[in-house]
């Protein structure tokens, strides 16, 4: 469980956590 709950948490976390998804964005604009 603890390594199928990893995964998941990366991607939860991402997508709940409104500053991940600015941080994301960000990156993917200064890869841009």
């Amino acid at each position: 469980m603890a390594t199928a709950k990893k995964p998941a948490a990366k991607k939860t976390p991402a997508k709940k956590s409104p500053k991940a998804k600015t941080g994301a964005a960000k990156t993917t604009t200064k890869k841009k």
